[in-house]
């Protein structure tokens, strides 16, 4: 489940984007008193101290325990997050999105996009709804944050070169902070940027009269300068906007329709959507969904990656998987490089650098083992990382700390509700038991419920019955079943994942079913096999 604590505004809490009840102000406190520290653990006094402040009630820290109990029980039905009594006091341990912690964490570079997103977050005043010293003394250092940050911005976006986009809003803020010789040097800037050169020299000089009227002192040597180069006509400051970076958007279509696999959704959010994103590694037999569930979560979560999504099929069950040499090959053709180095190990060090500080997403599909995966991971944390494989890739989830996901089949209800996206209501109404009938026979697998309501769409006539009966007993291989544009030439028949359901006596016959889709998405018994070295059989 994804859960969000805000602080950047009214102070809230939401799973999966419902709110949960946070109770009343003071209870709300001690949730935020906990959250600024998330992770480590907050002594019982300073606590009390935050929350009721110098003037501590009797009967405070009863009033504490009881509080804590109430937010546990407003937060148990979010997946990762706890209140826990450590070292004299409570921690709060969360997988969870702070507002305020991924806020910091976008601070920590100078990318426009990263600081938009930063900033981006806030809804208002910082802790609205509370009050009390403490409260009072993080809102104002967070109000100092966010100017540091809105500061941040428009010094990226003058390095980007822009100046007349920022004119009105530095006059503004000028206007605010008369005396602020940062402010004061961006808005020179933009003005002479923007053609008027006259301007800024004149504000230049009434800067200086108010700091030498008022504090008695000049300006500083940064302001000093930037005066000198406006009037020697430096051509340096007349920036072209930089080149933009280019932004891959290598994402195939989201699967239609898409059910069940809430709590492995849950756990990617909470993976590749945190402060400091990760890489998640989703596993299971072929044919399971590990491709639908990637390209389903990455589409939900667009948003938390504007500087691009890439996307790769490593052909892991093929006989010769991919290079990872070709797969960063194509990387920085996607990036845009024109010349590329020869040497491979050059090669994947500047695919590291162009993705360095870029929330960006990679998918890379369909891994034969860790050492495949290992020459495309980024060098750094912030792109978050999507492999789906047939096997276990314990040296990615132990080497690399991946969290594992892994996939069984979908519950009986999960298979009605894909048959019902897929063949429309009405018709799954009509035949209840033959809708039961395929759904036992398909055993869940996400594949051959594809394969059985694809034939029922292209043969709208043939009541589903005759198609379970077909399922039930003919040798699929020698039927119309096997004639589909949808297979590559010579491709064999797939074997029935393992699952943890007993499986029925006629899921055997999904040995049957032919390969409707490409290799990579065939049902595979080696679900959970020990991943052999990917240089055993690979001259790199």
């Amino acid at each position: 489940m994804a859960v969000v604590l805000r602080l950047l505004g009214e102070v809230c809490a939401e799973v999966d984007g419902r709110p949960v009840d946070l109770g009343a102000p003071r209870q709300r406190c001690v949730l935020v008193a906990l959250a600024v520290d998330a992770g480590r653990a907050v002594p019982v006094d300073r606590l009390v101290e935050r929350v009721w402040g110098a003037q501590v009630a009797r009967r405070a820290r009863a009033t504490l325990h009881s509080y804590i109990s109430r937010l546990r029980r407003a937060l148990a039905g979010a997946h990762g997050v706890v209140i826990v009594h450590r070292s004299g006091g409570y921690a709060l341990v969360a997988d969870a999105v702070v507002d305020l912690h991924r806020f910091r964490e976008l601070c920590g570079g100078d990318d426009v996009r990263a600081l938009t997103e930063a900033l981006a977050l806030w809804r208002g005043e910082a802790l609205t709804g509370l009050a009390g010293e403490w409260v009072q003394a993080v809102r104002d250092r967070l109000r100092q944050e966010r100017s540091a940050a809105e500061h941040d911005l428009v010094d990226a976006r003058l390095r980007a070169g822009q100046g007349a986009e920022l004119v009105a809003e530095l006059s503004a803020r000028a206007a605010r902070h008369p005396l602020d010789e940062r402010v004061a040097g961006q808005y020179l800037l933009a003005l002479h940027r923007a053609g008027r050169t006259p301007d800024a020299l004149a504000h230049y000089r009434e800067v200086r009269a108010r700091l030498v009227e008022e504090l008695g002192t000049e300006p500083g040597v940064a302001l000093r300068e930037l005066h000198r180069r406006l009037l020697a006509a430096d051509p340096a400051l007349t920036a072209s906007p930089a080149r933009a970076a280019v932004v891959p958007r290598q994402l195939p279509a989201a699967p239609v329709p898409f059910v069940g696999r809430r709590d492995e959704l849950g756990r990617l959010d909470v993976t590749c959507t945190a402060p400091t994103v990760g890489i998640s590694a989703i596993v299971g037999a072929g044919g399971i969904g590990k491709t639908w569930l990637a390209l389903h979560w990455a589409h939900r979560r667009l948003d938390r990656f504007p500087d691009g999504q890439l996307f790769v099929d490593l052909l892991g069950d093929e006989r010769a998987p991919m290079d990872p040499v070709v797969a960063v090959r194509g990387f920085l053709d996607a990036l845009g490089v024109d010349r590329q180095p020869t040497d491979p190990h050059a090669r994947a060090a500047l695919f590291r650098s162009l993705v360095a500080g870029r929330r960006m997403l990679l998918v890379l599909d369909n891994a034969a083992d860790t050492a495949q995966v290992t020459p495309l991971l980024p060098g750094g944390r912030s792109c978050a990382v999507v492999v789906t494989s047939r096997r276990s890739l314990p040296g990615l989830i132990v080497g690399h700390g991946a969290a594992h996901v892994p996939l069984d089949v979908l519950s009986g209800t999960e298979s009605h509700a894909f048959l019902v996206a897929r063949l429309g209501a009405a018709r799954v109404c009509r035949e209840p038991a033959a809708v039961e009938e395929l759904v036992e026979l398909c055993g869940g697998v996400p594949l051959a419920l594809g394969i059985a309501a694809g034939h029922a769409c292209t043969r709208p006539r043939v009541p589903l019955g005759s198609l379970a009966a077909e399922l039930r007993s003919t040798d699929l291989r020698s039927t119309d079943l096997c004639s589909t544009d949808l297979a590559g030439p010579g491709e064999p028949p797939a074997t029935p994942p393992r699952t943890h359901h007993r499986p029925t006596r006629d899921q055997g016959r999904l040995v049957a079913l032919p390969a409707l889709t490409p290799a990579h998405s065939r049902p595979d018994h080696r679900s959970t096999a020990p991943e052999p070295s990917y240089a055993t059989h690979h001259h790199r």
